[in-house]
């Protein structure tokens, strides 16, 4: 079992001042390590509309490389635009994964739109930033990964990653809908996708981690880490119904591979779970890990998703 060591919640978008667009929530964290700070991007939303509908934004943080408890700046606007009238990401821009090329940052991004029998539907979008991931401009007006037959719907979730000169995309794809006490809730898996380009995809088209606490387990935010001669992907996983509770809510699993297709589950080493009191005694969710000054973090989402920031913890010991 790995040994993780919580740090404590790291940021509370709460606590931003003059930012409308910024009132709660601090999803999906993801790194960009520059010379003496690291910045965190994540997704936020505004307060819900006379509807009661919401948006999502999304954003980042700088922390001080030296003190990753100390918050030099927060974005003053958000890094993406929302997309105009009948685009797929219209409705919000979540989660973001970055990555450098070069002199540029690159970002993939879910993007949301509202829909009439289901809440929403979901497809990934590609931009690419070049002044160091302030401010970022969209490929175009539509998504770079899309439904297909085998992939009907809900794509999203996507995390990047460069593994020898091929670009890797995990993500996450709708398997059904699942209406419980009269709310349509969705069944997602664990899916990849290569590319030379980073902007043509071929996807594996297939699940890549099995279920284990029932048939219709959620898997979101798989992350994927090499180190020690092997990969080793974080995710999060949940019940089909009665998550947004401590019983089924969200949690941190984890498998490993010596070829990045094949992937062998074992949850019980993640090594990380809920706390008995606090920020995360509920749920933890989303986890993304970087290296940092000789240091491995993860850096994850507490109760609701994440609705009251995110936190950090420190690997005792090293992944193998």
């Amino acid at each position: 079992m790995f040994k993780w060591q919580k740090l404590g919640k790291v940021f509370t978008p709460q606590e931003v001042e003059g930012r409308a667009w910024l009132k709660e929530f601090a999803q999906a964290p993801a790194t960009l390590v520059f010379d003496d700070f690291v910045r965190v991007f994540f997704s936020c939303r505004p307060p819900a509309d006379t509807n009661g509908q919401y948006v999502s934004y999304s954003a980042f943080v700088d922390l001080d490389r030296a003190d990753l408890f100390k918050v030099r700046h927060v974005a003053e606007q958000p890094i993406l635009s929302l997309g105009g009238i009948g685009e797929f990401d219209e409705f919000g821009t979540y989660p973001v994964s970055v990555i450098r090329d070069g002199d540029e940052v690159r970002a993939y991004y879910a993007g949301w739109t509202r829909c009439e029998s289901v809440p929403f539907n979901v497809a990934v979008g590609y931009a690419i930033s070049r002044d160091r991931g302030i401010s970022f401009t969209k490929l175009g007006n539509g998504p770079v990964l899309s439904y297909s037959p085998d992939e009907p719907f809900v794509l999203s979730g996507p995390k990047i990653r460069r593994f020898n000169d091929l670009w890797y995309l995990w993500y996450i794809a709708g398997r059904k809908w699942k209406v419980v006490a009269g709310r349509a809730e969705p069944v997602y898996k664990i899916r990849m996708a290569t590319s030379h380009d980073g902007i043509h995809w071929i996807k594996e088209n297939r699940d890549l981690i099995e279920s284990r606490i029932e048939e219709d387990e959620a898997q979101a935010s798989p992350d994927v880490f090499y180190a020690n001669g092997k990969y080793h992907m974080f995710f999060c996983y949940r019940y089909s119904s009665g998550y947004r509770s401590k019983k089924n809510g969200y949690r941190i699993g984890y498998a490993s591979s010596s070829n990045l297709t094949e992937w062998v589950r074992d949850d019980a080493k993640a090594g990380i779970d809920v706390s008995t009191e606090g920020w995360d005694a509920e749920m933890i969710s989303y986890p993304h890990v970087f290296d940092l000054d000789g240091k491995t973090y993860l850096a994850y989402l507490g109760d609701q998703v994440g609705r009251f920031g995110f936190g950090l913890a420190v690997l005792d010991g090293r992944l193998d």
